[in-house]
């Protein structure tokens, strides 16, 4: 049997304010929040309790809170599709919750768009929509 990818951890200096941007961009919502670790965990409301399940599931995204700032580019980074609209729209979206656009040496040329959220950390909004 092959393990299944459930979790990503992010390190940021503000869990909340990140979850908040988060939930939005995916429609998620917070499932967990512990103040003493500084951690705060979101994930689908369709599968609250994804790990449990047999089989691909949606990732929960935990935020924790860590003193030193992003000092380069992810090595890691999501990619996300819209699922209602086009391109074009959702990256205005995202702008208006608090992305920003990033240069990562594109050409220009790309189908996707390169933003950050609001602690840099960068991501992409894919050309094609996946309802």
């Amino acid at each position: 049997m092959a393990s299944k990818f459930t979790e990503l951890a992010i390190d940021c200096a503000d869990p909340g304010a990140l979850a908040r941007f988060w939930c939005a961009v995916l429609d998620y919502e917070v499932l967990e929040e512990n103040d003493d670790e500084g951690t705060v965990t979101i994930g689908s409301p369709s599968a609250p309790d994804a790990r449990a399940q047999v089989g691909p599931v949606p990732p929960r995204l935990t935020f924790a809170r860590v003193p030193e700032g992003k000092t380069g580019k992810n090595r890691l980074h999501l990619d996300v599709n819209a699922t209602d609209r086009e391109q074009d729209a959702e990256v205005q979206r995202l702008l208006g919750l608090g992305a920003r656009y990033a240069e990562v040496g594109q050409s220009g040329e790309e189908s996707w768009v390169c933003l950050t959220d609001p602690e840099g950390n960068e991501f992409c909004v894919l050309a094609g929509r996946c309802p």
